[in-house]
């Protein structure tokens, strides 16, 4: 595993389309003012208008006559994928995997302190990308199920601990008083430990179906995501940085694409891996999630100056009172959206070797990051 100077930045060199199984602290940068110029990010409205479509285009001769054109229509509107049926069918059966894995137990403080943060809502994009990931290479979602929950738990842990006075000092998280608000800080930094642990824990144990070499690949993949290659790194470089007045788009991008995409690459890969994903399989997978991972935190930054704070469900404009470096600080609001596009663009592209009906949620997930309200 690689080090990290806590006291200084060191510049990434990692080549895009060199991508290796392996993850390494050197991400190539997207964004380049000297090689890629701001306007060039522009999409048009033809093509937001082909990325926003979720199902397979039909081809209608002409020369149909009118019933089989109804018919065409009718077999479109049929096959066509319904995005938020799909999320609101995986969510529930992510939210009951959840319910089922952290049980309400002795010590029970310390379990009530889990549960509330961990079942507390939230959109569970991490572990939907997971199963649809699985899906997507062939697996089935009981074989990547473990993952995703293993995968929220990761995520809850690391909100609440930014929540803490130590960190973020937040209040309101998903619409709800923060962890330590409730349960104390104490007994927050405890929590966050326990779902860590048990996040591995369940992996291991309740992983069916799957080759342990898999299971064991998957592991190794989650613990560099979350550690000094993945989401420590990017949160110990964004300390640094707060009050600096010469951080740049390079550094801003180290810390997003640790702090904020790794994880959601973490997500992706794992579900792959389980699901019996080949390595090409699996590094297109990793893209494709790197790409939506930086831009998952873009549209964030705009959402925190957009926003208020009921419609976030958290607290709005905490980077702007931080002194915090963010996309729109460096490049204004549209020039944000514009950089946000093309990763959504670049990112789909990823998928075009899979089954169209397949990477269908993959698609539509990336649309929802990059045009979701909250």
């Amino acid at each position: 595993m690689s080090s990290l100077n806590l006291n200084t930045w060191a510049r990434p060199r990692f080549m895009l389309k060199q991508a290796t199984r392996s993850r390494s602290t050197n991400f190539q940068f997207f964004h380049s003012l000297t090689n890629l110029p701001i306007s060039s990010f522009t999409t048009t409205k033809q093509k937001r208008t082909q990325l926003s479509s979720f199902s397979s285009s039909f081809s209608i001769s002409a020369v149909l006559t009118k019933d089989d054109t109804l018919k065409g229509e009718e077999e479109k509107e049929k096959s066509a994928f319904n995005f938020q049926t799909y999320m609101v069918e995986k969510a529930r059966s992510v939210n009951k995997a959840l319910d089922d894995a952290v049980l309400l137990r002795e010590p029970q403080k310390i379990h009530e302190a889990m549960r509330y943060s961990l079942l507390a809502g939230g959109k569970r994009v991490r572990p939907v990308l997971c199963v649809a990931a699985c899906e997507l290479v062939g697996g089935r979602e009981s074989m990547a199920m473990p993952a995703a929950c293993a995968i929220e738990m990761i995520h809850t842990m690391s909100l609440i601990h930014d929540d803490l006075p130590c960190m973020d000092n937040d209040d309101l998280r998903r619409g709800k008083p923060t962890n330590h608000k409730v349960f104390g800080e104490d007994v927050a930094v405890l929590a966050g430990d326990a779902l860590l642990a048990f996040s591995f824990e369940h992996i291991a144990v309740s992983t069916a179906d799957v080759s342990p070499g898999r299971v064991v690949r998957a592991i190794g993949e989650l613990a560099k995501s979350i550690g000094t290659e993945g989401l420590v790194a990017g949160q110990v470089v964004d300390i640094n940085s707060e009050g600096l007045s010469d951080v740049g788009l390079e550094r801003l991008e180290f810390i997003h694409l640790h702090k904020t995409a790794a994880l959601l690459e973490g997500a992706v890969v794992l579900g792959a891996i389980l699901g019996g994903g080949t390595d090409e399989e699996v590094e297109k997978l990793r893209m494709f999630a790197r790409y939506i991972g930086l831009m998952f935190q873009v549209v964030d930054d705009i959402l925190d100056v957009t926003k208020s704070s009921e419609e976030l469900g958290k607290t709005a404009g905490k980077d702007l009172v931080a002194d915090k470096v963010t996309y729109p600080k460096l490049l204004g609001i549209e020039k944000s959206r514009e950089f946000a596009q093309k990763l959504n663009k670049d990112a789909q592209e990823q998928l075009s070797g899979f089954d169209p009906d397949k990477a269908a949620p993959l698609i539509a997930l990336a649309n929802y990051i990059a045009y979701r309200q909250n």
